[in-house]
């Protein structure tokens, strides 16, 4: 029973990307590895870009600055 967990910055991700995103994986999967699809989990969180970070710093405040 594959667990595949997706991490996204809570910014501009719509429900069809997410869609799109859920169904690849599940696919990769199977393809990849022959995992059924039924038994195939795939949780996508979304963070908020003030509790996401890089080079010291917070997203949200990255993207202020350019």
């Amino acid at each position: 029973m594959p667990y595949v967990n997706i991490r996204v910055t809570d910014t501009g991700v719509t429900k069809e990307q997410k869609a799109k995103l859920i169904e690849g994986t599940t696919q990769l999967l199977f393809d990849v590895l022959n995992k059924n699809p039924a038994k195939t989990f795939v949780v996508i969180d979304e963070v908020s870009t003030d509790n996401w970070g890089v080079g010291g710093g917070q997203i949200s405040e990255r993207r202020k600055t350019g």
